[in-house]
């Protein structure tokens, strides 16, 4: 008998704006009641109604705070299992709901993202949530809807260490985010979301050149070459095509694409995406541009059956051919078809897995 596996769905989470509003929400009929509901169940964007359990509460002069464990199910979060803490506070008659950045909480300081600058990192989406339970908690109530919310995250300066949010201009700490409520796992949705917000970012305070590389290595490579600042780096990751799209209809004058050679070749090949689920590298395809640097038909042939391209490359340059150069100029020609003609000046960069530029186009206008 065959023996079969079953793979098992993916868990998912909630975001940090989720557990703010769901805190806020406690905290709120504490502020008024003297009493935490708990669990607590919030209104979500697609009509759901999930509950969550208290992990801390405090009941103070004038405010009530509690506190929530996020849980991002499998997604790979930065802030999963952090503390998302909500404090209460009556505003002034009038006011409605506000909010306040506490500790670990950033603030924005560059013009470009869904809040001006000044504002606490508190995302659109996650604020109208907020606003909806403390209706809600006061038509029951009937108490005033006149609060201020203060969100905070122990930790939160830290954590936002590994996040973007220093190159998108939030400083001090984490965001409250969330579109949906829920946290998807390894969601390429939230990736590109992020590569729009720091294009949005590059635009807003005046650049004109932007790239987008595919690791590490190869960003600080070109952000070397062309002298960049961080906030025109965009951590393209694999998805070449959500960046290029978002430019095509929110241009700037001139953005380099670069990456790793097989990252490139998947290009080349015409993939917009370049993870390994999308599509593996066509060693046939790669041989024949073998061909093309000049190689002799025998080495192209021998290719064919390498092991990865990476392989490709490290033969090729010691033999004396220049693979590298005909996959830039492919990857260019599937980058400029994504630009789909806007007024943009491409060019493509190849490093090696040691940060090498080994080749490189001249910038030229896709249209």
């Amino acid at each position: 008998m065959e023996e079969t596996t079953q793979q098992t769905p993916l868990r998912r989470g909630w975001t940090t704006g989720t557990c703010a509003t769901a805190a806020a929400r406690a905290a709120y009929e504490a502020l008024f009641t003297g009493n935490f509901p708990d669990p607590v169940d919030v209104l979500l964007p697609n009509g759901s109604r999930p509950a969550f359990s208290l992990a801390t509460t405090h009941i103070g002069a004038g405010e009530a705070q509690a506190g929530i464990i996020k849980d991002a199910g499998d997604d790979p979060d930065a802030t999963h299992g952090a503390l998302i803490l909500s404090t209460v506070r009556r505003g002034a008659v009038g006011t409605g709901v506000t909010f306040k950045a506490g500790p670990g909480i950033g603030t924005v300081t560059r013009p470009g993202l869904a809040l001006p600058p000044g504002e606490p990192a508190i995302n659109p989406v996650p604020r109208e949530m907020m606003r909806t339970a403390i209706t809600e908690a006061s038509k029951i109530l009937g108490t005033t809807g006149d609060v201020e919310i203060e969100i905070s995250i122990p930790g939160g300066e830290e954590i936002a260490r590994s996040t973007l949010n220093g190159r998108l201009g939030i400083v001090g700490g984490l965001s409250i985010l969330g579109t949906t409520g829920i946290v998807i796992p390894y969601s390429c949705a939230a990736w590109i979301n992020t590569i729009h917000r720091g294009i949005d970012v590059a635009r807003a305070v005046g650049l004109t050149h932007v790239a987008g590389a595919t690791g590490n290595t190869s960003e600080r490579a070109i952000q070397q070459l062309y002298q960049l600042p961080e906030v025109a780096l965009i951590d393209m990751g694999d998805f070449v095509g959500g960046m290029l799209k978002y430019l095509r209809r929110h241009p700037v004058r001139r953005v380099t694409v670069g990456g790793g050679f097989a990252k490139m070749t998947k290009l080349g090949q015409g993939l917009l995406d370049v993870h390994s689920r999308r599509g593996e590298v066509d060693l046939n395809w790669l041989s024949d541009r073998i061909l093309e640097a000049g190689g002799k038909p025998e080495f192209a042939d021998a290719m064919r059956q390498a092991n990865a391209a990476n392989e490709v490359l490290d033969r090729c340059r010691k033999a004396g051919i220049d693979i590298a150069t005909p996959i830039a100029e492919a990857a260019w020609k599937t980058a400029a078809k994504a630009l789909g003609g806007s007024d943009i000046d491409l060019d493509v960069v190849v490093v090696t897995r040691e940060g090498e530029v080994i080749a490189r186009t001249p910038p030229r206008n896709v249209a």
